[in-house]
């Protein structure tokens, strides 16, 4: 009976965060000296040194840097101000928009279900959303009311063209003017907002809307990850939300990642910043409300740039990867699938620039290394809109996360430094 009793605690369990248990169990990650794991404690001064030099010419209000090495958090640091209006400075648990951080959260949930079996890398995505079922490639905008002459696309959208941003799809307001204006007409939301909009209802739309160029022909930043959002829904039968909160949060421990914030969490929120003359304001857009992680409808789960997120929580996060896909028992992907993840699935797209496109990454080839400053070969890496950064060396066995909350810095050099200052502190 005993034995019945576990079983059923154990296949609640299962079903209700959809990971596995695994016959590797590595440890969460925890603070420890530097010396523990090789890196030298007079060498991660250097970095002190560099983000207090940067808050002092004026490049940046602050930042929370974090260093973890082999499972153990080495470096982890709040600097400056986190708003400087009211006098808030810094803390290592602030609460960051992490925008296109979020991108490979939904990648890795997009492929947590390629792993059940529920679809193929190079299925068209009309196949699960019907709209797209008759692409076409933008010939020309008509500016006089933004409307626009467009070709049929030389093959359909698949998710792999959507996951490595080859689908051609836009990305609205941060794009070229005619797309940003083709957008702002159909009235797509590329990221954001405080209205009550659905992701099903906007990704429709945007099915409806052509292309820079044909699937798969060239690499175009773009919504496809919103699209795989939406896909996310479909295949899961839940929302977004949900299926992050059951199926990757809460197996890592990721406690403080949302799409928007519990009340009791809304003073940890940074707001973003940008300089005017010798102070730092907090920063406003015409494209969007820059609180809407605690403000209006709180219905919209963007799969390419809506999370919030904390330093540590991302780490965890990384460290899944570095560990294959298992984090403190629990598996979320397997060997395998990391592997395949972080293979090239662009092709020469990106020829001789030192990196690839995976299918949630950029990782750094031979070339890469060999450039230096950027980490081993295998590196993967991205940033953030609100100027928030993260690498995770598998090789060196190190993850670095650089968090500010700014816009309009381009005096900014903080993240190449910071890369460049984490790479020297080996010391083993």
């Amino acid at each position: 009976m005993k034995n019945t009793f576990t079983f059923l605690i154990l296949f609640f369990a299962l079903s209700l965060f959809g990971q596995t248990a695994s016959l590797k169990n590595s440890p969460p990650l925890k603070e420890d000296s530097p010396s523990s794991v090789g890196v030298s404690e007079e060498r991660l001064a250097r970095i002190d040194k560099m983000l207090n030099e940067s808050i002092d010419r004026g490049e940046i209000p602050g930042a929370v840097a974090l260093v973890a090495r082999k499972g153990k958090i080495v470096f982890f640091k709040a600097y400056g101000m986190a708003d400087a209006e009211s006098g808030r400075a810094f803390q290592t648990d602030d609460i960051f928009r992490i925008a296109s951080q979020t991108k490979a959260i939904t990648s890795t949930a997009v492929m947590m279900l390629w792993e059940e079996g529920k679809f193929r890398l190079d299925d068209p995505i009309s196949k699960y959303i019907p709209e797209f079922e008759h692409a076409f490639v933008l010939d020309s905008l008509i500016e006089e009311d933004s409307s626009f002459i467009a070709s049929p696309a030389s093959q359909p959208i698949t998710i792999r063209h959507l996951i490595t941003h080859t689908s051609g799809i836009g990305y609205g307001f941060i794009d070229n003017d005619p797309f940003r204006k083709i957008y702002a007409k159909a009235g797509i939301n590329d990221a954001w907002t405080t209205e009550a909009l659905m992701l099903e209802d906007n990704i429709r739309k945007l099915a409806a809307l052509p292309l820079h160029h044909n699937p798969g022909e060239n690499f175009t930043y773009s919504e496809g990850i919103d699209v795989l959002g939406y896909l996310v829904e479909i295949l899961s039968g839940m929302p977004l939300d949900r299926f992050l909160l059951e199926r990757i949060f809460t197996p890592l421990g990721m406690e403080d990642s949302y799409f928007y914030l519990p009340e009791s969490k809304y003073e940890r929120l940074v707001p973003v910043q940008s300089p005017e003359k010798d102070r730092w304001i907090r920063f406003t857009s015409p494209y969007y409300d820059v609180d809407y992680p605690v403000k209006g409808a709180r219905t919209y789960f963007s799969g390419g740039g809506g999370l919030c997120s904390t330093a540590r929580d991302y780490a965890s996060f990384l460290q899944m990867y570095l560990n294959q896909g298992e984090l403190n028992g629990k598996r979320l992907l397997s060997r395998t699938t990391v592997q395949v993840i972080m293979a090239n699935h662009i092709g020469d797209i990106w020829k001789n620039s030192g990196a690839h496109h995976g299918l949630a990454f950029q990782v750094i080839d031979q070339l890469g290394q060999d450039m230096g400053g950027q980490g081993s070969e295998g590196t993967f890496s991205w940033g953030g809109y609100f100027n928030t950064q993260y690498f995770a060396d598998p090789k060196e066995q190190v993850i670095g996360i650089l968090m500010k909350q700014t816009q309009e810095t381009p005096n900014d050099q903080t993240a190449w430094r910071f890369r460049q200052l984490v790479g020297q502190c080996m010391d083993d």
